[in-house]
This record gives structure tokens, sequence and C-alpha cells, in this order.
């Protein structure tokens, strides 16, 4: 009986680590797509940290600056969308 479970649970590991092999080439996104969604990534981030300065931003000149880089980010991933 051990015999027969160690063969389907090794049968088991070959096909999980076969399965994405074979899910690769269909999803397998272009170097364009790849570049874009890092891109986008990027932006989010920069995104984030700017509206977390605009937060605790007090000098009214500060926060301008700050509103104008997100509005520029926000547009930027807008294009990227």
């Amino acid at each position: 009986m051990a015999r027969g479970w160690e063969s389907k649970d090794v049968e088991a590991q070959v096909e999980a680590t076969e399965a994405p092999q074979q899910k690769t080439p269909h999803g397998a996104k272009t170097p364009e797509q790849l570049k874009r969604d890092q891109d986008r990534k990027d932006l989010e981030l920069s995104r984030i940290r700017i509206a977390n300065d605009l937060a605790t931003a007090t000098h009214p000149n500060h926060r301008k600056s700050l509103e104008a880089a997100l509005a520029h980010l926000d547009k930027k991933i807008a294009d990227l969308s």
C-alpha cells in the first residue's frame, strides 16, 4: 500500500512541475507587455508615496507641488492602461 501511495505522490509532483511549463507559452507576455506592467507598477508605487506625502504636507506650496505630481502620475497611469 505504501508503494502505491508513493508512486501517486511522485506522479502528482511531476504533474505539478510540468503544469506551469505547459501554460507558459499560451499565457506568456511579450517583452513590451512586461515592460508596460513594470512601468505601471512603478508609477503606482510613486503615486502611493506622493499621496502619503500629500496627506502629511502642511505648506501650501509643497501641497501644490505634490498635487501637480499626483495629477501627472494619474495621467501617465491612464495612458498605460
